[in-house]
């Protein structure tokens, strides 16, 4: 007899290759249809999508506004080059300076989040006429090659050396830095936005065009710095009349419980964001940078040196602006903050009873998990950087076989359900991941 989910794998093996993996050691899902906060595989086994896909499906599957939204536009026409004004590329526009963070005002569009953070560093170089960009280790704005060195994240390492101007600091980790060592994590911010000074001083403020940063920390772990530091990035900003770019590939739109994650931060202002993800909630490809007018006035005149052939695509366009209407509409921002509540509060309760969890981080339908061998020295169940350890193998495995499907990533199990996501379905994913935690509590070490 035939087996629908080892067919498709195999069509699919044998033409197309995956990311971020040999391609031998590739052990996918499949998924036939999807609705909601659920999906289906070839054999019929539903899955509860515990991580919105790549934590971009923040209206989940099949939301019925979006899909009229994309009929009724691949209906009219489906492509217009980027010189050519359209009603779809206009009203977006307008959305999202309706939404923006600060005094944001227009927007540069793009295909996704990669190319969105390229475009933002571009424009900050070009307005600035320095060179240099600072971010920070441990996080991550994309696979292409200028992103993927601004990225601190080890999967960068096989294409160094990438371009040569960025400059990377320590970021916030509370948990296992050496920086919070005998302080507490507002000192400890405090300790690394002083680093984050002397690198500006130490490249020559002259020189820096930005300081690029994830507005909620993301795939990198959801290591989020607090007031203490966000302020002093503030400061430090305004001193040297240093640009700061805000990257909400991730935690914009709703994911963290506001419209973007930098919104915990009111005043903090950003002078350039880079969106994707949630921006069209991964129907169709889809990214921005804004800017503040400000910066938008100096391109009146200068030449913006960057271009895509499917900037402000027709379609894509069409499906962002359902997209935001549906979030505002249907008050899933307040679901968003009022799910994670109900969230973090199942997640604490796992933490009691299982003494694998050495902590838990993050905030609204954005939260990881890190699981410990021991929570006294905090030595991590997987290490930085290597393969899945047995034990983790272990709570994948245990997840998979539930059918919750997340990111399990070295000790870490995140946990960024869908924004349209219920109470009852945060308990079904909580119930798989009590499983989950049970088998790795038996390789705690006594």
């Amino acid at each position: 007899m035939s087996d629908p989910q080892q067919e498709l794998i195999e069509r699919s093996r044998a033409t197309t290759l995956t990311s971020w993996t040999s391609q031998k050691a590739w052990d996918p899902l499949t998924m036939v249809r999807a609705e909601g906060v659920y999906f289906w595989d070839a054999n019929g086994k539903r899955w509860l999508d515990w991580s919105s896909q790549l934590i971009n499906l923040n209206l989940g599957h099949g939301h019925p506004r979006v899909v009229k939204a994309i009929q009724e536009q691949a209906a009219r026409f489906c492509y217009a080059y980027p010189k050519i004004a359209t009603e779809p590329r206009a009203r977006l526009g307008e959305l999202l300076r309706e939404i923006a963070s600060g005094d944001l005002a227009v927007s540069f569009f793009t295909t996704g989040g990669a190319d969105a953070v390229e475009n933002a560093m571009k424009m900050a170089r070009l307005y600035s006429g320095r060179q240099k960009v600072i971010t920070r280790y441990r996080s991550y704005h994309g696979a292409t090659f200028g992103a993927m060195t601004a990225g601190g994240d080890p999967r960068r390492l096989a294409n160094e050396p990438g371009v040569p101007w960025i400059v990377r600091f320590h970021g916030p980790y509370s948990y296992r830095s050496p920086l919070y060592r005998d302080r507490s994590p507002e000192e400890g911010d405090q300790v690394v936005a002083d680093l984050l000074e002397q690198t500006v001083l130490y490249e020559g403020p002259e020189n820096i065009a930005a300081i690029l940063l994830e507005g909620y920390s993301g795939s990198s772990g959801i290591l989020q710095g607090g007031e203490t530091f966000w302020r002093r990035v503030q400061e430090i900003c305004d001193r040297y009349d240093i640009l700061l770019i805000v990257d909400e590939v991730m935690s914009g739109f709703g994911r963290t419980g506001e419209w973007f994650g930098i919104d915990h931060y009111p005043f903090v202002k950003p002078d350039l964001m880079a969106m994707a993800k949630g921006l069209t909630s991964g129907y169709v490809p889809m990214g921005a940078v804004m800017v503040t007018q400000q910066i938008a006035d100096h391109f009146q005149d200068h030449t913006l040196w960057a271009g895509l052939t499917y900037s402000s695509h027709p379609l894509a366009c069409a499906t962002a602006i359902a997209c935001i209407e549906a979030y505002r509409d249907e008050g899933l921002i307040d679901n968003a903050r009022d799910m994670g509540k109900v969230l973090r509060k199942g997640l604490m309760d796992l933490a009691e009873r299982h003494p694998c969890v050495g902590e838990v981080r993050g905030t609204g339908l954005h939260q990881v998990i890190e699981l410990v061998k021991d929570r006294a020295s905090r030595e991590p169940m997987s290490g930085f950087n290597q393969p899945l350890s047995e034990p983790m193998q272990a709570v994948a495995r245990t997840l998979r076989e539930q059918g919750l499907s997340t990111f399990v990533r070295w000790n870490w199990v995140f946990c960024a359900p869908p924004l349209v996501v219920d109470e009852s379905q945060i308990q079904e994913g909580l119930r798989m991941l009590d499983q989950a935690l049970a088998a790795a509590d038996a390789y705690v070490e006594s």
